[in-house]
């Protein structure tokens, strides 16, 4: 009996030593599960402080406007970091002899002070400074899509009838000895290439899709699009000129002095990260501007890019009467260019096409007293209470052609 119960003890015993250690393991995995994910969290803070904060003057692998952030723990002491970002001017001022050689190696060019951050947020910076880059999956390969024809398609019609036509006039020709038939022939056969000689003509000039190769493949997308800069920051002739115009580099630089690559989310299944960091360093060449050493080498050279716009001399237009005047948008005429990703003719550009537009185009007179007048006298004439550009003499042949 002593013995049995000895015997149940000692599997008891054995039993809660197994419990205990089982529940010890299981809190040691909490522990370390907790902590990665507050390492994690410290990370995905500190990439979010480095953004709204760091990002316009440093990159984490390369220098930037500043030195090259990546693994900052190896070469700065945390207690230093903290007094440098919070108030690199005292810390200078102190005597500190590492803040005083940063300033002189960047000529003098202070970093703002950021008295705002804390101690926790610094240290959530310098844990996503540190931390490995994660690499992403590049961008989905490119899936063939067949093109699918529009259901109830009726061109295979007209290509039967016509093939039965030319099967007939072939027939009169060589078959029949009716003279009757055979003028007849002849005379649909003038009148076809009457037709389509004529329409053929029409095209002539007409570059409607026109998408030439550029020197650089500059991406309306991401620029006008992703980033909704304003049409006019580059082509800022358009509201007081005739022209356009097309920006200078100093324009482009105004930003990619700062803007070095994409971020990774900008490749499309087209083009990778790769190319469109590839472009910038055209630029970057056509500028004359060194990357590395943040200046200009004075070796710069023009880009020749590739007019795709393009009207026939005897043809007026004029961008600030559309533009200032008649407040019209750019996509009027160029087309959904945000979405583009490099910019094609995406109107006909045709004098019945300007017509269209002028018939159907009302004249705004709020705040226009130039107008005013004439308006007043039009919308009598007209019996209307708007009036159009046509109406106001869109439609003069001196309008376009003088």
């Amino acid at each position: 009996m002593v013995r049995n119960f000895r015997f149940y003890h000692m599997k008891s015993v054995q039993k809660h030593s197994q419990i205990s250690r089982l529940a010890y393991a299981t809190l040691a995995f909490l522990f370390i599960f907790t902590f990665n994910l507050s390492a994690q969290a410290d990370v995905k803070a500190g990439k979010s402080l480095f953004n709204a904060n760091c990002a316009a003057c440093h990159k984490l692998d390369k220098k930037l406007v500043g030195p090259a952030l990546g693994k900052i723990s190896e070469r700065r002491e945390m207690e230093w970091l903290k007094a440098w970002i919070k108030d690199n001017n005292a810390l200078r001022a102190s005597g500190d002899a590492d803040a005083i050689a940063i300033y002189e190696e960047y000529k003098g060019s202070p970093m703002t002070a950021f008295p705002q951050l804390s101690d926790t947020d610094i240290e959530n910076l310098v844990a996503y400074m540190d931390a490995d880059p994660v690499k992403k999956a590049g961008a989905a390969p490119m899936v063939a899509v067949a093109e699918v024809k529009e259901e109830g398609s009726s061109d295979w019609i007209t290509y039967v009838v016509l093939l039965i036509i030319a099967g007939l006039i072939l027939w009169v020709y060589l078959k029949s000895n009716n003279g009757f038939l055979k003028i007849v022939a002849t005379i649909i056969v003038l009148l076809n290439i009457a037709y389509f000689g004529f329409t053929a003509l029409l095209d002539v000039g007409v570059d409607q899709g026109y998408q030439p190769v550029q020197p650089i493949a500059f991406s309306h997308r991401i620029h006008a699009g992703d980033n909704k800069i304003d049409c006019q920051y580059c082509h800022s002739a358009a509201k007081h000129s005739k022209s356009s115009g097309i920006p200078s580099t100093n324009v482009c630089m105004n930003c990619h002095k700062n803007i070095a690559e994409v971020s990774e989310e900008t490749a499309t299944a087209e083009h990778s990260k790769a190319f469109y960091d590839g472009e910038i360093q055209k630029l970057y060449k056509a500028a004359g501007w060194d990357s590395e050493n943040l200046e200009y080498t004075g070796e710069s050279e023009p880009i020749k890019w590739i007019r795709i716009h393009n009207l026939p001399d005897f043809a007026y237009y004029n961008h600030s009467q559309h533009v200032t005047v008649a407040g019209l948008k750019c996509q009027k005429c160029h087309g959904p260019v945000e979405e583009m990703e490099e910019v094609y003719q995406y109107s006909p550009l045709t004098m019945g096409w300007c017509i269209d537009c002028h018939k159907e185009t009302q004249v705004k007179m709020e705040g226009n007293g130039y107008y005013k007048n004439i308006h007043e006298e039009l919308s009598k004439k007209y019996g209307v209470d708007k009036v159009t550009a046509a109406q106001m003499g869109g439609k003069e042949c001196g309008k376009c052609h003088y």
